[in-house]
């Protein structure tokens, strides 16, 4: 008798589709997974992708500032002030304000005192103070000066101005 040296031997065949699948449910596991991070991280920490932050943060940060600026200088406390980050110091060069201004400085300006401040949160230290003038402009521009300046605002008056009028003269006859 002879021997039949052929082996059989079944090999799955796979089906493209089944390969497809895979890769698909994986591609899918993966976009939920990163949208899931996405989602934790700007509902923790929105300021680490770009998102602003909500208000009880902001307000507790802008307490914790003026609580710092506070220890350095006297601050109005009869009004909340307006807080501003500088972030590109290049656009504000030209100002005598912020000559000295780094990115990140924080500006703290109170509209009815009439006074902006110039706080460096890094060093702990105010750069500088100035006044501010609100006119017919929608912005804020604070301005540096070394002592305190005031400018003159006609105002209207409500009191009527009574002018002498030229009253006839009699002239004799």
């Amino acid at each position: 008798m002879e021997e039949d040296n052929t082996q059989s031997t079944i090999t799955p065949v796979k089906t493209p589709k089944s390969g497809k699948i895979v890769k698909v449910i994986t591609y899918l596991l993966v976009a939920a997974v990163a949208a899931g991070a996405v989602y934790f991280i700007a509902q923790k920490r929105p300021s680490l992708i770009g998102l602003p932050q909500n208000g009880v943060e902001v307000q507790a940060e802008t307490d914790a500032l003026i609580a710092d600026v506070g220890k350095l200088i006297a601050l109005p406390t009869d009004e909340k002030p307006t807080v501003a980050t500088i972030t590109d110091v290049d656009k504000l060069k030209d100002q005598p304000f912020f000559k000295n201004a780094k990115n990140g400085d924080k500006v703290l300006i109170y509209t009815t005192a009439n006074k902006a401040i110039l706080y460096r949160p890094s060093e702990n230290r105010i750069i500088e103070v100035g006044s501010v003038n609100i006119g017919s402009q929608a912005e804020v521009t604070p301005e540096a000066s070394p002592s305190p300046t005031v400018k003159a605002t006609p105002k209207p008056s409500l009191v009527p101005v009574v002018t002498p009028t030229p009253q006839p003269t009699a002239t004799p006859q």
